[in-house]
Formats: structure tokens, sequence, C-alpha cells
């Protein structure tokens, strides 16, 4: 992991944006520090839009990270990226990785043991687009953040 985390105000659209690298060290470490990343950025959301963001929005933010930058490590070699874009209604996160392959929605099974990730994202998450990135691709899920 990076051991900077920058937070920078970005284009309109956004009111508060953040990043941060993770290398290929044991995706546990990735999953946990990512989670308290995300925990973290939206504990300074107040400094940037009126009302905090309810704890049932922060642990769904941390549920999709979570399953985003799980299938960039285990899936994808080398460095991901976990970008957080928050605006008035939304928080918008992305995933950066050297796999240029988009990941696989897997149709609902519930005897399957795992591989639910990207179900997960899609269930929660107003949206899901997988785009193509010069080194890869950005995995982008837009989660809302009005009940």
């Amino acid at each position: 992991m990076a051991d900077a985390i920058t937070a920078e105000r970005a284009a309109p659209a956004s009111l508060l944006t953040a990043s941060v690298v993770y290398d290929a060290a044991p995706h546990g470490d990735a999953m946990a520090s990512a989670r308290a990343f995300t925990a973290d950025f939206l504990a300074a959301a107040p400094a940037a839009r009126p009302v905090p963001v309810e704890d049932e929005h922060v642990e769904l933010a941390q549920l999709v990270v979570s399953e985003l930058v799980t299938n960039a490590v285990r899936h994808a070699s080398g460095l991901c990226r976990l970008v957080l874009e928050l605006s008035r209604d939304a928080l918008d996160i992305s995933v950066l990785d050297r796999e240029p392959s988009a990941p696989v929605l897997r149709g609902h099974d519930p005897g399957r043991i795992g591989q639910h990730g990207v179900e997960i994202v899609v269930a929660v998450c107003e949206s899901l687009v997988v785009e193509p990135h010069p080194e890869g691709k950005r995995v982008r899920a837009r989660l809302s953040l009005v009940r």
C-alpha cells in the first residue's frame, strides 16, 4: 500500500476525492486497509457536504470496496488503485488494475461457495461499469447515499 493517502478537491461533479495504491501484498491486508481507508474518507465528508454519511451507507461502501479490491488483488498482477469520489448524493468507487478482462457476473446460485462479489456489488449499487484503461481496466461502482 502507498504510505501517503491524498485527498483533494476534484472536478465540480465531485466534492471530495481520494485514492490509494495497493501492491501485491496478501489480499487480507489490502481488504482491511481498503475498508479503513473508505471509512476514514467518508468520516471527512461533513467538510465537503452538508450532512454526514449515514452509518448504513458507510458499511455498504466498505462492502463494495472490499469486493472490488478483492477481485483486483486476486485476479490482476501488480498494483491496483482504489479511487473514491464523493458527490452530494453518491459515492463513486473505482478500482483500476492491470487485468484487461472484466469481472464475470455469475447467475444467482445459493449453492455456490464464493464468487458472489460482483453479484453483491450489482445488488447494492446504482451502477457498475467496466471501462478499458491503457494499462488494464477500471471498475466503477456508484453507490447512492440517499434513502
